[in-house]
């Protein structure tokens, strides 16, 4: 069943795929090499993490946590 994935810049992708995030190689947007969300590994290619639309932001659980003034 296809699920939809959002990229950094929000473009959206429907995808049959139950993984928890995938990596989009293609890069053919304008705005991709200077995207802050680009990842250029070492040994590999260039990326965008794409993650389901439905998911938490990958840092929402640390908006729970209280830093002692």
């Amino acid at each position: 069943m296809p699920q939809t994935y959002v990229a950094g810049c929000t473009r959206t992708w429907s995808i049959a795929s139950a993984e928890p995030d995938l990596a989009y190689t293609a890069l053919e947007f304008p705005e991709c090499p200077a995207c802050p969300h680009h990842v250029t590994p070492d040994g590999g290619p260039d990326f965008c993490t794409l993650r389901p639309q439905s998911a938490l932001h990958p840092f929402a659980a640390l908006a729970k946590f209280k830093l002692p003034l």
